[in-house]
Protein backbone atom coordinates (compact mmCIF):
# COMPACT_ATOMS: atom_id res chain seq x y z
CA UNK A 1 0.00 0.00 0.00
CA UNK A 2 3.01 2.32 0.33
CA UNK A 3 3.21 2.64 -3.47
CA UNK A 4 -0.47 3.58 -3.60
CA UNK A 5 0.10 6.28 -1.03
CA UNK A 6 3.01 7.71 -3.00
CA UNK A 7 0.96 7.69 -6.19
CA UNK A 8 -1.96 9.62 -4.74
CA UNK A 9 -1.91 13.31 -3.97
CA UNK A 10 -5.22 12.86 -2.13
CA UNK A 11 -4.32 10.24 0.48
CA UNK A 12 -2.38 10.80 3.71
CA UNK A 13 -1.66 7.82 5.92
CA UNK A 14 -0.03 9.08 9.09
CA UNK A 15 0.03 5.77 11.00
CA UNK A 16 -0.05 2.86 8.54
CA UNK A 17 -1.69 -0.18 10.12
CA UNK A 18 -1.05 -3.00 7.67
CA UNK A 19 -2.36 -5.68 10.03
CA UNK A 20 -5.60 -3.87 10.80
CA UNK A 21 -8.82 -5.52 9.67
CA UNK A 22 -10.67 -2.26 9.17
CA UNK A 23 -10.03 1.10 7.50
CA UNK A 24 -11.37 4.60 8.23
CA UNK A 25 -11.38 7.35 5.60
CA UNK A 26 -11.47 10.86 7.08
CA UNK A 27 -12.71 13.89 5.16
CA UNK A 28 -11.93 17.42 6.45
CA UNK A 29 -14.19 20.45 6.70
CA UNK A 30 -14.25 23.41 4.32
CA UNK A 31 -10.79 24.94 4.34
CA UNK A 32 -9.47 21.98 6.30
CA UNK A 33 -6.55 19.72 5.47
CA UNK A 34 -5.46 16.14 6.12
CA UNK A 35 -3.48 16.83 9.35
CA UNK A 36 -6.74 17.83 11.07
CA UNK A 37 -7.25 14.08 11.60
CA UNK A 38 -3.71 13.30 12.76
CA UNK A 39 -4.82 12.99 16.42
CA UNK A 40 -7.64 10.61 15.50
CA UNK A 41 -5.29 8.54 13.37
CA UNK A 42 -2.82 8.29 16.23
CA UNK A 43 -5.54 7.37 18.73
CA UNK A 44 -7.03 4.62 16.56
CA UNK A 45 -3.74 3.09 15.44
CA UNK A 46 -2.87 0.23 15.11
CA UNK A 47 -6.40 -1.18 15.44
CA UNK A 48 -7.66 0.94 12.54
CA UNK A 49 -5.87 1.95 9.36
CA UNK A 50 -6.75 5.63 8.95
CA UNK A 51 -6.62 7.50 5.66
CA UNK A 52 -7.01 11.28 5.68
CA UNK A 53 -7.94 13.19 2.53
CA UNK A 54 -5.87 16.11 1.35
CA UNK A 55 -8.01 18.36 -0.82
CA UNK A 56 -6.44 20.37 -3.66
CA UNK A 57 -5.56 24.02 -3.23
CA UNK A 58 -3.92 23.84 0.22
CA UNK A 59 -0.61 23.02 1.90
CA UNK A 60 1.44 20.73 -0.36
CA UNK A 61 -1.38 20.83 -2.95
CA UNK A 62 -1.62 24.62 -3.04
CA UNK A 63 -0.72 24.70 -6.75
CA UNK A 64 -3.48 22.22 -7.65
CA UNK A 65 -6.76 23.57 -8.97
CA UNK A 66 -9.30 23.95 -6.18
CA UNK A 67 -12.72 22.33 -6.65
CA UNK A 68 -15.97 24.29 -6.41
CA UNK A 69 -18.50 21.49 -6.82
CA UNK A 70 -19.40 18.72 -4.37
CA UNK A 71 -20.21 16.27 -7.17
CA UNK A 72 -16.77 16.76 -8.74
CA UNK A 73 -15.16 16.42 -5.30
CA UNK A 74 -17.03 13.18 -4.61
CA UNK A 75 -16.26 11.70 -8.03
CA UNK A 76 -12.54 12.36 -7.57
CA UNK A 77 -12.43 10.98 -4.03
CA UNK A 78 -14.39 7.85 -4.92
CA UNK A 79 -11.94 7.17 -7.75
CA UNK A 80 -8.96 7.64 -5.43
CA UNK A 81 -10.42 5.24 -2.87
CA UNK A 82 -10.98 2.31 -5.23
CA UNK A 83 -7.54 0.72 -4.58
CA UNK A 84 -8.07 1.04 -0.82
CA UNK A 85 -11.29 -0.94 -0.55
CA UNK A 86 -9.54 -4.24 0.16
CA UNK A 87 -10.91 -4.39 3.71
CA UNK A 88 -14.07 -3.25 5.53
CA UNK A 89 -14.08 0.55 5.38
CA UNK A 90 -15.94 3.39 7.08
CA UNK A 91 -16.01 7.12 6.33
CA UNK A 92 -15.81 10.01 8.80
CA UNK A 93 -16.51 13.55 7.65
CA UNK A 94 -16.86 16.82 9.52
CA UNK A 95 -18.97 19.72 8.19
CA UNK A 96 -18.39 19.80 4.41
CA UNK A 97 -16.59 16.50 4.92
CA UNK A 98 -19.82 14.92 6.18
CA UNK A 99 -21.59 15.78 2.92
CA UNK A 100 -18.62 14.46 0.96
CA UNK A 101 -18.63 11.23 2.99
CA UNK A 102 -22.30 10.81 2.11
CA UNK A 103 -21.83 11.54 -1.60
CA UNK A 104 -18.72 9.36 -1.86
CA UNK A 105 -20.65 6.54 -0.21
CA UNK A 106 -23.45 6.94 -2.76
CA UNK A 107 -20.91 6.50 -5.54
CA UNK A 108 -19.18 3.52 -3.94
CA UNK A 109 -22.53 1.78 -3.45
CA UNK A 110 -23.84 2.63 -6.92
CA UNK A 111 -20.72 1.99 -8.99
CA UNK A 112 -18.87 -0.70 -7.03
CA UNK A 113 -21.62 -2.23 -4.88
CA UNK A 114 -19.34 -1.44 -1.94
CA UNK A 115 -21.27 -0.60 1.23
CA UNK A 116 -19.15 1.11 3.91
CA UNK A 117 -19.37 -0.19 7.46
CA UNK A 118 -20.73 3.14 8.66
CA UNK A 119 -20.78 6.80 7.66
CA UNK A 120 -19.93 9.18 10.51
CA UNK A 121 -21.56 12.55 9.74
CA UNK A 122 -20.14 15.17 12.10
CA UNK A 123 -21.09 18.83 12.45
CA UNK A 124 -23.41 19.06 9.47
CA UNK A 125 -27.13 19.19 8.84
CA UNK A 126 -28.73 16.45 6.73
CA UNK A 127 -28.30 16.71 2.94
CA UNK A 128 -32.01 17.53 2.52
CA UNK A 129 -31.89 20.48 4.92
CA UNK A 130 -30.88 23.73 3.26
CA UNK A 131 -30.04 27.23 4.46
CA UNK A 132 -29.55 30.31 2.34
CA UNK A 133 -25.82 30.85 2.85
CA UNK A 134 -23.46 33.03 0.83
CA UNK A 135 -20.14 33.11 2.67
CA UNK A 136 -18.40 32.32 -0.62
CA UNK A 137 -19.62 35.67 -2.02
CA UNK A 138 -18.11 37.73 0.82
CA UNK A 139 -14.85 39.61 0.54
CA UNK A 140 -11.78 38.15 2.24
CA UNK A 141 -12.52 39.88 5.54
CA UNK A 142 -16.03 38.44 5.50
CA UNK A 143 -14.72 34.91 5.07
CA UNK A 144 -12.21 35.41 7.88
CA UNK A 145 -15.06 36.62 10.11
CA UNK A 146 -16.96 33.38 9.41
CA UNK A 147 -13.87 31.34 10.26
CA UNK A 148 -13.57 33.14 13.58
CA UNK A 149 -17.26 32.54 14.37
CA UNK A 150 -16.91 28.80 13.81
CA UNK A 151 -13.55 28.62 15.67
CA UNK A 152 -12.19 25.84 13.50
CA UNK A 153 -9.06 27.52 12.16
CA UNK A 154 -5.71 27.62 13.91
CA UNK A 155 -5.44 31.08 15.59
CA UNK A 156 -1.86 31.29 14.32
CA UNK A 157 -3.16 31.19 10.76
CA UNK A 158 -5.86 33.77 11.42
CA UNK A 159 -3.18 36.04 12.90
CA UNK A 160 -0.69 35.57 10.07
CA UNK A 161 -1.68 37.74 7.13
CA UNK A 162 0.67 36.07 4.64
CA UNK A 163 -0.46 32.52 5.41
CA UNK A 164 -4.09 33.60 5.56
CA UNK A 165 -4.00 35.13 2.09
CA UNK A 166 -2.47 31.93 0.71
CA UNK A 167 -5.24 29.67 2.05
CA UNK A 168 -8.24 31.93 1.42
CA UNK A 169 -8.70 30.91 -2.24
CA UNK A 170 -9.09 27.24 -1.24
CA UNK A 171 -11.44 28.18 1.59
CA UNK A 172 -13.58 30.25 -0.78
CA UNK A 173 -13.72 27.34 -3.24
CA UNK A 174 -14.83 24.96 -0.49
CA UNK A 175 -17.54 27.35 0.65
CA UNK A 176 -18.69 27.71 -2.95
CA UNK A 177 -18.96 23.92 -3.24
CA UNK A 178 -20.86 23.31 -0.02
CA UNK A 179 -23.15 26.35 -0.19
CA UNK A 180 -24.24 25.51 -3.75
CA UNK A 181 -24.73 21.83 -2.97
CA UNK A 182 -28.21 20.39 -3.34
CA UNK A 183 -28.84 16.71 -2.72
CA UNK A 184 -30.78 14.73 -5.29
CA UNK A 185 -34.40 14.16 -4.16
CA UNK A 186 -34.58 11.02 -2.07
CA UNK A 187 -30.79 10.62 -1.94
CA UNK A 188 -29.91 7.85 0.52
CA UNK A 189 -27.30 5.20 1.23
CA UNK A 190 -27.46 1.63 2.45
CA UNK A 191 -24.63 2.16 4.91
CA UNK A 192 -25.56 2.94 8.53
CA UNK A 193 -25.19 6.59 9.51
CA UNK A 194 -23.92 7.80 12.87
CA UNK A 195 -24.35 11.53 13.46
CA UNK A 196 -22.22 13.61 15.81
CA UNK A 197 -23.37 17.14 16.56
CA UNK A 198 -22.82 20.03 18.96
CA UNK A 199 -25.78 21.31 20.98
CA UNK A 200 -24.78 24.92 20.28
CA UNK A 201 -23.73 24.68 16.64
CA UNK A 202 -24.80 27.86 14.82
CA UNK A 203 -24.84 26.00 11.51
CA UNK A 204 -26.71 22.82 12.50
CA UNK A 205 -29.79 22.48 14.71
CA UNK A 206 -30.70 19.23 16.47
CA UNK A 207 -33.65 18.77 14.08
CA UNK A 208 -31.38 19.25 11.08
CA UNK A 209 -28.90 16.73 12.48
CA UNK A 210 -31.61 14.16 13.25
CA UNK A 211 -32.87 14.48 9.66
CA UNK A 212 -29.88 12.39 8.54
CA UNK A 213 -32.14 9.45 9.50
CA UNK A 214 -34.03 10.05 6.25
CA UNK A 215 -30.89 9.39 4.20
CA UNK A 216 -30.13 5.78 5.09
CA UNK A 217 -31.95 2.49 4.73
CA UNK A 218 -29.60 1.12 7.38
CA UNK A 219 -29.19 1.77 11.08
CA UNK A 220 -29.12 5.31 12.44
CA UNK A 221 -27.54 6.71 15.59
CA UNK A 222 -26.92 10.21 16.90
CA UNK A 223 -24.64 11.59 19.62
CA UNK A 224 -25.05 15.15 20.91
CA UNK A 225 -22.10 16.91 22.56
CA UNK A 226 -21.79 20.18 24.42
CA UNK A 227 -20.27 22.78 22.13
CA UNK A 228 -20.45 24.62 18.84
CA UNK A 229 -19.48 23.76 15.29
CA UNK A 230 -16.08 22.32 16.24
CA UNK A 231 -17.30 20.49 19.35
CA UNK A 232 -15.12 17.50 18.43
CA UNK A 233 -11.95 19.36 19.42
CA UNK A 234 -13.06 19.21 23.07
CA UNK A 235 -14.46 15.68 23.03
CA UNK A 236 -11.84 13.77 21.13
CA UNK A 237 -11.48 10.87 23.56
CA UNK A 238 -15.21 10.24 23.66
CA UNK A 239 -15.52 10.48 19.88
CA UNK A 240 -12.64 8.06 19.37
CA UNK A 241 -14.42 5.60 21.67
CA UNK A 242 -17.66 5.95 19.69
CA UNK A 243 -15.86 5.46 16.39
CA UNK A 244 -13.81 2.52 17.69
CA UNK A 245 -16.86 0.76 19.14
CA UNK A 246 -18.90 1.24 15.96
CA UNK A 247 -16.10 -0.05 13.75
CA UNK A 248 -15.54 -3.05 15.98
CA UNK A 249 -19.25 -3.91 16.08
CA UNK A 250 -19.77 -3.46 12.35
CA UNK A 251 -16.62 -5.29 11.27
CA UNK A 252 -17.45 -8.20 13.58
CA UNK A 253 -20.94 -8.38 12.11
CA UNK A 254 -19.67 -8.66 8.52
CA UNK A 255 -16.79 -11.03 9.23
Amino acid sequence: MGELQDASRWIRRFHPAEESGVRLVCLPHAGGSAPFYFPMSRALSPAVDVLSLQYPGRQDRRADRAIENIGEYADAIAAELKPWLDRPTALFGHSMGAVLAFEVTRRLERDLDFVPLVVFASGRRAPSRYRDESVHLRDDDGIVKEMRVLSGTNPEILGNEEILRMVLPAIRSDYTAIEKYRAEPGAAVRAPITVLTGDNDPRTSLEEAQAWREHTSGAFDIHVFPGGHFFLANHQQQIVKIVSAALNNRSTAVS
